[in-house]
């Protein structure tokens, strides 16, 4: 398996993963406990959408804001919603397909899809928004981005650099995570990853105790 750019390799990088999963195990238990199981409903029907349609219109984006809770009140969503919703859903339709295409790693995936939705306004820096929309296309191979995750991954030692191509970057250093877990994590996605580190970088806590076979975060 290719070794992101960003994390250590051998028995370093095998640490690393070991003592985030320390972490991310309970944390996600905590987001499960504490969140309402209907604040991802928005999420899940552009999900939904998106799986039909095979691209994401306007509407679409426009609800994955209010999910990220971003304000609306900037000038590139006065630049988005000039455009019509035609050539929006034709620029995410590529991006769609390059994030489901299984022949490429979920890391290539993921910088191709960043590549094209760079092309709409709003989308040229910063990766929260654009992972969203990458992540309703492919959700059982995506995750989403933002600063309560980059947060997270320092705190964990994990390095994410904000250089181009973090986005592939990111979804490279998930799939590191996930062939490190174990059996504690089977059935784990990105996308709950990313969960785990969201929760983790908005109510950061150090890990209950040492426990490399993470048996009591079962």
């Amino acid at each position: 398996m290719k070794k992101p750019t960003d994390t250590p390799a051998g028995e370093e990088s095998t640490a690393l993963c070991d003592r985030a999963w320390d972490v991310l195990i309970p944390a996600r238990a905590g987001y499960l406990a504490a969140v309402s199981p209907h604040y991802d409903e928005v999420f899940h029907d552009v999900l939904q959408r998106t799986e039909h349609a095979g691209s994401l219109g306007k509407t679409d984006i426009a609800a994955l804001v209010v999910w990220k809770r971003l304000s609306v009140q900037t000038r590139w969503v006065t630049e988005l919603m000039s455009l019509p919703d035609t050539h929006v859903r034709a620029v995410t339709e590529r991006a769609v397909t390059a994030v489901r295409d299984t022949a490429l790693t979920p890391g290539e995936a993921a910088r191709t899809g960043r590549g094209i939705i760079w092309e709409l306004p709003g989308f040229r820096t910063g990766d929260a928004l654009a992972s969203a929309i990458l992540t309703a296309a492919a959700p059982h191979r995506m995750a989403v981005y933002d600063r309560r995750v980059q947060h997270a991954l320092d705190t964990l030692g994990l390095t994410l650099a904000p250089t181009p191509g973090r986005y592939g970057r990111y979804l490279q250093l998930l799939d590191d995570l996930l062939h490190h877990g174990g059996a504690p994590t089977d059935g784990w996605t990105a996308l709950d990853i990313d969960t785990a580190l969201s929760w983790t970088g908005a109510n950061p806590h150090p890990p209950a105790t040492s426990d490399p076979d993470h048996t009591a975060s079962r």
